[in-house]
């Protein structure tokens, strides 16, 4: 007689079985498939979002041969942020060999649309009237694909839909959110994953560009698959150490001749720059310094002229670029692009071209915000503790500086450096931003008389190479250096690149 399993028993352990091949079936469709499908999907809407943010041309535009995008990454959803971007590729058909390079301009809270890609490094300047553009002889995108960033939100056309973060920036969020947009960025633009990859920037600047760099070597170390190539660092005039910084500030003033022997004492005598309070009577001794003794001076550029509109306009706001009045101008440089800026960026139609404040931001563009000055929460005493954390990483770390600016000037810069302690390997020497001349015979070099041709053979500051840093001074510069001396600039940025010393000759 035949024995039967009882049914429940049976069909369990059937109906088990069958689920366990269904199981492993599905797994091994979903996991082979599935991952070309998701990468298709996942490049279908980078594509799109790409695709979205293509800028055909700017109002005012003249004709150009690379790329532009712009528009916004989200950087914390749950609470509104997002961040603003302009990528202008680099020239030649060669672009896609080129590095990525961020630039990051500092304040806390100033734009790095209305500087570095508007009056420094980026491929147009904006005309005196604001109704157009016109190219920079000496764009930096002539080198490298140029990523500009307005951070922290707030800053620019870079907004918070949760208001009391705008009153509450400091350093430390500003560099979690950059690294999380650079990390969705790379997503919507895959074709940066692994190009070689550069952060560069001015003033407040030297926090936000060694903050960034620390985290993405962070991010790296923790990631099994790191995708952000990161090779060096580039920072100008940059806010380095409270201490050596103030230090060298004051010495600035008193070696320029801008104060007074008895104010200079004064200052040393009255401030404790090791400490973040300020005494009364330290107080009273700097501002009698500006107030009384500076004149009426651009302190970012003191041998040129300030634009008299804008210290009319800002004469009682405090401002990243609160410049004085003085009623003339000096060949080749125009000290008002800021207010240029200003009327540009909040025409509609360029807005609407840059896929720009499509928000409906409750207030004008601004090129810094005076929110964000006057509310900075957290900033690191000193930045030098993380340079050498860098160093140690391996990264290509150049310092250059202005040598006309007295509000982060290259005494300070000098003071700061001079306290890692590091080897020198090439003493300090003389660098030439030479060209097509330099190679000329002698008899012809001293018929050259032309400021155009003369412009070739000049000292373009001066330079010393240390074991895992190169300092640099830009002669003739103030604060924003591009601003100020472009050609010799853009000589020192393809040095930077190339990871070569500036040229003795």
């Amino acid at each position: 007689m035949a024995t039967t399993r009882p049914r429940g028993e049976g069909g369990a352990a059937s109906g088990a079985l069958v689920m366990a091949i269904v199981v492993v079936v599905a797994i091994v469709l979903l996991l082979l498939p599935y991952g070309a499908g998701a990468e298709e999907c996942e490049d279908g809407m980078s594509t799109r979002a790409r695709a979205g943010d293509r800028v055909e041309a700017l109002p005012g535009q003249p004709a150009v041969a690379f790329a532009q995008y712009s528009g916004y990454v989200a950087v914390d959803r749950d609470r509104g942020r997002a961040l603003f971007y302009w990528l202008t590729e680099a020239v030649g058909d060669d672009a896609a060999a080129k590095p990525l390079v961020l630039w990051l301009n500092g304040g806390p809270g100033c734009s790095s649309v209305a500087y570095g890609a508007s009056e420094e490094i980026g491929p147009f300047r904006i005309k005196p009237n604001g109704t157009g553009l016109f190219l920079n002889k000496y764009s930096w995108n002539r080198e490298a694909n140029l990523l500009f960033l307005e951070s922290p939100a707030g800053v620019g056309f870079s907004y918070a839909n949760t208001t009391s973060d705008l009153k509450t920036s400091g350093d430390e969020r500003t560099a979690q959110d950059a690294l999380q947009f650079l990390v969705s960025w790379m997503s919507r633009f895959p074709q940066y994953r692994h190009r070689d990859f550069y952060i560069a920037g001015e003033s407040y600047a030297g926090h936000y560009v060694p903050q960034l760099a620390r985290k993405i070597v962070e991010y790296n170390e923790a990631s099994p698959h790191p995708f952000i190539n990161l090779k060096g660092i580039l920072v100008g005039n940059a806010v380095t150490d409270n201490y050596y910084d103030n230090i060298g500030t004051v010495t600035y003033w008193w070696t320029h001749a801008m104060i007074s022997d008895r104010t200079y004492k004064a200052i040393l005598r009255w401030c404790n720059f090791s400490s973040s309070s300020i005494s009364r009577p330290c107080n009273r001794a700097m501002s009698y310094a500006m107030n009384h003794e500076f004149g009426d001076i651009d302190q970012y550029s003191i041998y040129t002229p300030s634009c008299a509109a804008a210290a009319r306009a800002n004469a009682t706001v405090l401002r990243f670029k609160n410049t004085l009045v003085r009623r003339r101008r000096s060949s080749g440089y125009d000290p008002c692009t800021e207010t240029y800026a200003e009327r540009y960026y909040n025409r509609m139609d360029v807005q609407r071209a840059m896929h720009a404040n499509t928000t409906g931001i409750p207030y004008r563009w601004t090129a810094c915000s005076d929110v964000l000055i006057k509310t900075w929460q957290d900033s690191e005493f000193s930045m030098l503790p993380t340079y050498k954390k860098l160093m140690k990483a391996g990264l290509r770390i150049w310092v250059f500086s202005g040598d006309t600016d007295s509000v982060v000037p290259v005494t300070a810069t000098r003071f700061a450096i001079s306290h890692l302690g590091l080897k020198i390997k090439t003493r300090w020497y003389p660098w030439y931003s030479a060209g097509q001349v330099r190679n000329l015979p002698l008899l012809l070099l001293l018929l050259v008389t032309s400021s155009e041709f003369g412009a070739h053979v000049q000292v373009g500051g001066w330079s010393e190479v240390y074991e895992g840093l190169t300092f640099a001074s830009v002669r003739g510069a103030g604060h924003e250096v591009p601003l100020f001396q472009p050609r010799r600039a853009f000589r020192m940025f393809r040095s930077f690149l190339a990871g070569e010393p500036l040229p003795k000759s």
